[in-house]
């Protein structure tokens, strides 16, 4: 038998089948549009979507013949959020996560409830992109198709609601759509009924690795599944991250480096702190019971190496392609050892945490006529971790506590990037054996949850695997801390300039 996790992320979507051992046995990736009808405006099609998910479902159960799978469970992206009529039919597009139309929803928000309250009883620090800002701007600017939707479905609802099982979200996900208590973990009496909007159009919330039930013996049919295969809630896609890479316990955090950078930090309280709302860092249940995550982030993590990449490697570009070689490789190798003198602000596309500036710029400081290539392509590695250093230190300040980090994503092939973190963070680093850990965190509890382990801390010693340890250099640590102290200062020097850009 076999276990199933599913990511469906923003453009697109990952199947992995895992033995219960924590190896993998097949997969499949799936991209669909993303649609721009108007600037700030980011849609998806959701039959597009569910095409895509049934497709990389079918692709890899078509490639394990002979481990069945018996349960599956999914990672979502959160935030965006589909208005489906009485026959369970989508009338409008998802409305996604970076979709930047609710800024007047988010004001309303800071006028009337002031953003402590809003931290307090959601966890959530006030921004445009939750879900609760998108459904109130659909009220107020589209009310035919307000007021035709029967209920409100985020990604993982909906993707057991396509199964033809009740829609369900877990508490993870149904955090992020700021309309949920943190505290009760229930939906918010307060905040809905100032939103307007009717708990009975929401989709109902149970902890993560619940089983919602048996999966219609026509769809695992259509699907490739084992007879009687069932749905198990999952996570949003951190949480589920932090799981797969076993970061469940105080102290330990995840580090998932793709385009963005993100480090999530499991804590057995609920910390509402104003250290961390003051820095923009959510804090929610975690996928692990009892548990609970901060998290923090850059959006310009290896997005900036790849603009790099993009635009100034030509020749390792084509060196690589003649030598069957990985480009970054080839970059990374011509990377200057220690702290580059170079600083960059890696808000190429805003920031992330802990300021959270849309309109925010990047820039690259300390240039002369001596700075060299790889002096930028060593700040680069340094900037970004600066970046979320500012983030860790807040989460530390409000007394969550951060031993080591677990690293897992493309920036996690890296040695040098990896020993860098452990450098920068002086704390160490953690690279993980299996790249995908969202899927590989919801597989562990679509197990819990059928009994094939007994607790998810049972499963994360199962199927969890650390390939290599990165001890921190404290003598390096001390000279990056003198030019980390310089960059905290590069985004408060420019935002003012930046925003006149």
């Amino acid at each position: 038998m076999s276990l199933l996790g599913l990511d469906i992320g923003i453009t697109g979507c990952k199947a992995v089948a895992f033995s219960p051992e924590g190896d993998m046995l097949a997969q499949a990736y799936r991209e669909y549009r993303l649609y721009q009808p108007q600037p700030g405006w980011m849609e998806l099609d959701p039959a597009e979507v569910w095409a895509s998910v049934t497709d990389v479902i079918r692709q890899v159960t078509a490639g394990i013949p002979g481990d069945p799978v018996q349960a599956l469970s999914i990672s979502t992206h959160g935030e965006s959020v589909v208005p489906v009529d009485a026959q369970g039919q989508p009338i409008y597009d998802f409305i996604t996560a970076i979709d930047t139309r609710a800024g007047e929803q988010a004001r309303w928000w800071d006028e009337q409830l002031g953003k402590e309250r809003i931290f307090h009883i959601t966890g959530m620090p006030l921004h445009p992109m939750y879900t609760v800002n998108k459904l109130m701007w659909l009220r107020q600017n589209d009310l035919t198709i307000y007021t035709a939707a029967f209920r409100f479905l985020c990604m993982q609802d909906f993707f057991f609601h396509q199964l033809g099982l009740p829609p369900t979200m877990d508490r993870t996900l149904a955090t992020r759509t700021m309309a949920f208590d943190v505290s009760r973990l229930d939906w918010s009496e307060e905040i809905l009924e100032l939103a307007q909007l009717d708990v009975g159009r929401m989709s109902r919330v149970l902890p993560s690795g619940s089983v919602i039930g048996e999966i219609p013996p026509s769809v695992v049919k259509e699907l490739g599944l084992a007879p009687g295969a069932v749905a198990v809630t999952g996570g949003h896609d951190q949480p589920s991250g932090a799981l797969g890479c076993g970061a469940i316990a105080e102290g330990i955090a995840m580090d998932s480096t793709g385009t963005v950078e993100c480090v999530a930090v499991a804590s057995p309280r609920l910390v509402l702190a104003a250290e961390l709302m003051e820095s923009n860092l959510p804090i929610a249940p975690h996928t692990a019971p009892g548990m609970y995550l901060v998290l923090g982030y850059s959006s310009t993590g290896g997005a900036l190496l790849r603009w790099y990449r993009d635009n100034f490697a030509r020749a390792e570009r084509q060196e690589a392609e003649e030598a069957d070689r990985d480009v970054y490789d080839l970059i990374l190798q011509q990377a200057t050892p220690g702290p580059s003198p170079v600083l960059i602000l890696p808000h190429f596309v805003g920031s992330g945490t802990p300021w959270m500036d849309a309109n925010s710029k990047g820039a690259i400081l300390g240039l002369d006529l001596s700075t060299s290539k790889g002096q930028i392509i060593k700040a680069i590695l340094d900037s970004v971790s600066y970046e979320v250093k500012l983030s860790v230190d807040a989460m530390e300040a409000a007394g969550i506590a951060v031993r080591e980090l677990r690293a897992f994503g493309g920036g996690a092939k890296s040695p040098l990037w990896l020993q860098t973190k452990a450098d920068i963070f002086g704390k160490p680093v953690l690279a993980m054996d299996v790249t995908e850990a969202p899927c590989l965190g919801v597989a562990i509890l679509a197990g819990v949850a059928t009994g094939v382990f007994s607790s998810v801390e049972e499963g994360v010693a199962q199927m969890v695997r650390v390939e290599r340890t990165y001890e921190p250099d404290m003598a390096l640590h001390e000279r990056y801390m003198e030019r980390a102290r310089v960059f905290a200062q590069v985004y408060p020097t420019l935002a003012e300039l930046n925003h006149q850009l």
